[in-house]
């Protein structure tokens, strides 16, 4: 017969009981720890990335525009009176002399004014001849009357003299002799009023021509004005160069002050650069500057800075010191950048794809391994065109990436593989 044993059972019962506790254990321990891994990091290719490592030395400050070369010396041709495009003569990028014809315009009315003030003038130069003669002829009567009036005068005192010494003999009487002195004196009073009145003639010559001669001047200066209209019809370029612009047509009515032409002077070239205006602020006149014509590269040094902004950028101008490389010519499109400073002793690496000077920006940084990158936080001073100044967050040696990273946002942690 079998005989109960308790124990065995109760000893049973216990071993299960264990068995399930540390089952439950285990699963409760295992699913803490896979709880509390981290998300596996997210692969990156290292082709898609650029990397670039933190230094500590000197750093050049830099902007950068795009420009076109443009002549120094650059002459606007306007119009000088209404008129109508006959014919154009050259078209741009002809060279050109002072004298070289490059439109030729016609006006009908400034033709028929252009006569009407050669006839004017004509009118008053003969009014002014005709003027003179009667001054001089008036001046010539004055002086005649001068004459027989100092013939009178002779006259009267040979006569005086002669009844003086009569009436000294007593053949005449005192009354003869008075009337002889008398007439002496009148013609000696006349004499003198001759005088003056032909010396206030003649002082009076010039003013009576005065007035005469003022027209005559204003109508000789507005009969030049029209004759200079009228050469100024065959548009000349005034300076040697290359014409640059003719914004006209063949036929096209045309108004006084119309731009009719550009000529520039394709020996002295300057850039204009379009710096943007958060750059912009740096930039002072003399600093160098080198201008990549993409056939060589001249130095040069910024000469104006344009005080206006105009899409977002500032126009600065900037000499060139070297000489021109082959195929410079005006609007020429260049690339140009300017030095703004040297920096000694300061961090710096590469300038990330969104990392503007003065800020704090998320970059990240490859781990010891090689192969990880973790996100840090890095605070970014002064800018220039390919580097950005270090100013915490990082050290010399350490390597970031500064390619775009916006599509691994939500980690921080990536895989470079």
């Amino acid at each position: 017969m079998d005989i109960a044993r308790p124990d065995l059972a109760r000893k049973k019962r216990l071993r299960h009981s264990l068995y399930s506790v540390s089952a439950l254990i285990v699963v409760a321990l295992v699913t803490v720890g896979v709880s509390r891994l981290e998300p596996a990091a997210p692969r990156v290719d290292r082709d898609t990335i650029y990397l670039d490592t933190v230094q500590r030395g000197s750093m050049v400050r830099q902007v950068r525009g795009t420009g076109t070369l443009v002549p120094e010396r650059i002459r606007w041709i306007p119009a000088t009176t209404d008129g109508t495009v006959e014919r154009i003569v050259i078209r741009p990028g002809a060279l050109v002399a002072p004298d070289t014809v490059i439109l030729e315009l016609s006006n009908p009315e400034l033709e028929q004014s252009t006569l009407e003030a050669r006839l004017n003038l004509e009118a008053a130069e003969a009014r002014y001849g005709n003027r003179q003669v009667e001054v001089e002829r008036d001046l010539l009567d004055q002086r005649a009357t001068l004459a027989t009036t100092e013939a009178q005068l002779k006259t009267a005192r040979l006569q005086a003299d002669a009844d003086g010494q009569l009436f000294t003999q007593g053949l005449v009487s005192s009354l003869q002799l008075q009337q002889s002195q008398s007439a002496e004196q009148e013609y000696e009073t006349r004499y003198a009023l001759e005088q003056e009145r032909l010396q206030m003639a003649a002082d009076t010559v010039e003013a009576q021509l005065a007035v005469e001669q003022a027209e005559v001047d204003r109508l000789r200066t507005l009969y030049e004005l029209r004759q200079q209209q009228m050469a100024d019809l065959h548009v000349r370029a005034g300076m040697p160069g290359v014409l640059q612009q003719v914004p006209l047509d063949e036929g096209q009515r045309i108004t006084t002050g119309t731009n009719l032409a550009r000529v520039g002077d394709p020996t002295v070239l300057k850039a204009e650069l379009r710096i943007a205006e958060t750059q912009a602020k740096d930039v002072q006149n003399g600093q160098t500057a080198a201008i990549d014509t993409r056939n060589g590269v001249i130095p040069g040094h910024v000469t104006r800075i344009d005080p206006a902004v105009e899409n977002g950028t500032v126009t600065v101008d900037v000499a060139l010191d070297g000489a021109l490389p082959r195929g410079a010519r005006p609007d020429l499109t260049v690339d140009g950048t300017i030095e703004l400073e040297r920096m000694d002793d300061v961090l710096f690496v590469g300038r990330p794809v969104f990392g503007q000077e003065e800020r704090v920006v998320s970059l990240f940084k490859v781990e010891a391994d090689g192969t990880h990158a973790a996100r840090t936080r890095v605070s970014l001073g002064r800018a220039s065109v390919n580097t950005i100044e270090v100013l915490d967050g990082l050290q010399p040696g350490d390597r970031v990436v500064l390619s775009d990273m916006s599509t691994w946002d939500q980690f921080d942690r990536v895989r470079i593989e």
